[in-house]
């Protein structure tokens, strides 16, 4: 029996800015089709989503949910692996525009379902909304971008003194034991499972504790030893031809990778630190082995002012964005009350029905 729970983010509000991965979703070269949802607040797109995956499940066919970052009850976008199809919110702040028009993508203008001349009235008010909401979302940006130079510091501070030899030959054991060659070419696909919301850190570990029978854990609050050995069990996986889900960290996306997954393997490598945490009976692998605790622990005042104050700016951050998905539940009321539900629905019903034949 199928396990549906697979809930993903395509991007994240980072400590680096919005960093996206909507447009690697996918793939030309391969068959993939993607359908670039277009439309205003409140016009459906999520629930158009929801229609779709509800449709899915009731036909046994797999498929990850995308959630929103900045509203954690929305969809950014729903993937379907056996059919090689996304369905992407294509709009700002994941903006994604066709590469291959026709032959891969396809934009589905929702503005065609809403009466344009019923949100005009109301423009002076959407176009302070707005600004109001993309205000908010700067100032959320800022908090952010300040709490990432501390996480990075402390990052910083504790690879300093990791002995980077030491974890890469225990990866390279690791990968060993692990990972079989199955001669062919390795492919990547890039999501979170973790997500910095208005609701604070929000995680999708069961993603990875309900659809992968092994478990590989990682104990690392700073990110030094992890982000090594997960690298390395990356590249090496990749080399040996599997199919990944790489999922980076929601803080730093460029410079850490938290975890990595082998669906075909029903393996998952993924690090624990003050955000995560596993349940589970399978052993642990501690950071503190490759790193001098000694070294460590002469920093360890700077740590902790660094962690107290990122904690500190990391709440703002989830305050600010909360504010801001109230003044963009006030813009929506604008779209909604314009909006030709009944013709989006029948569309909807359509749209499945050439999906799913």
């Amino acid at each position: 029996m199928k396990n549906f729970n697979k809930k993903y983010f395509l991007g994240a509000n980072s400590c680096e800015g919005f960093y996206s991965k909507f447009a690697d979703s996918y793939n030309a070269d391969e068959g993939w089709r993607a359908f670039l949802i277009k439309g205003g607040p409140g016009t459906g797109k999520s629930s158009f989503m929801k229609y779709i995956a509800a449709k899915a499940q009731r036909c046994g066919i797999d498929f990850e949910l995308c959630i929103c970052s900045s509203d954690p009850n929305s969809l950014d976008g729903i993937v379907l692996p056996e059919k090689k199809t996304v369905v992407l919110d294509a709009t700002s702040p994941h903006i994604v525009e066709p590469s291959y028009p026709a032959v891969c993508e396809e934009i589905l203008n929702f503005g065609q379902f809403w009466n344009a001349d019923k949100i005009a009235v109301n423009r002076k008010e959407v176009l302070e909304v707005t600004r109001k909401n993309k205000l908010l979302h700067k100032k959320a940006s800022g908090y952010l971008f300040a709490c990432g130079q501390l996480i990075y510091d402390n990052y910083k501070t504790a690879l300093a003194v990791t002995d980077k030899e030491k974890a890469l030959a225990f990866a390279d054991k690791l990968c060993k034991k692990y990972i079989p060659n199955r001669k062919k070419k390795g492919k990547e696909w890039v999501r979170f499972i973790e997500g910095i919301s208005p609701l604070g850190i929000i995680s999708y570990k069961n993603t990875v504790t309900e659809n992968y029978n092994n478990l590989v854990i990682i104990s690392d609050n700073y990110g030094s030893a992890s982000n090594i050995i997960i690298n390395k069990v990356r590249e090496y996986a990749l080399e040996k031809g599997h199919e990944i889900i790489t999922l980076k960290n929601p803080f730093l996306p460029s410079v850490i990778t938290d975890h990595i997954l082998i669906p075909e393997l029903s393996l998952a490598f993924v690090t624990e630190n003050d955000y995560m945490h596993f349940s589970s009976d399978e052993r642990r692998i501690h950071a503190r082995r490759f790193v001098n605790s000694t070294k460590l622990h002469n920093s360890r005042s700077r740590i902790f002012f660094n962690k107290k104050i990122s904690k500190q700016l990391l709440l703002y951050a989830a305050q600010t964005l909360s504010q801001a998905k109230s003044v963009h539940d006030e813009l929506e009321k604008y779209y909604i009350k314009a909006m030709d539900f009944k013709s989006l629905s029948i569309f909807a019903e359509e749209f499945c029905q050439k999906l799913f034949s």
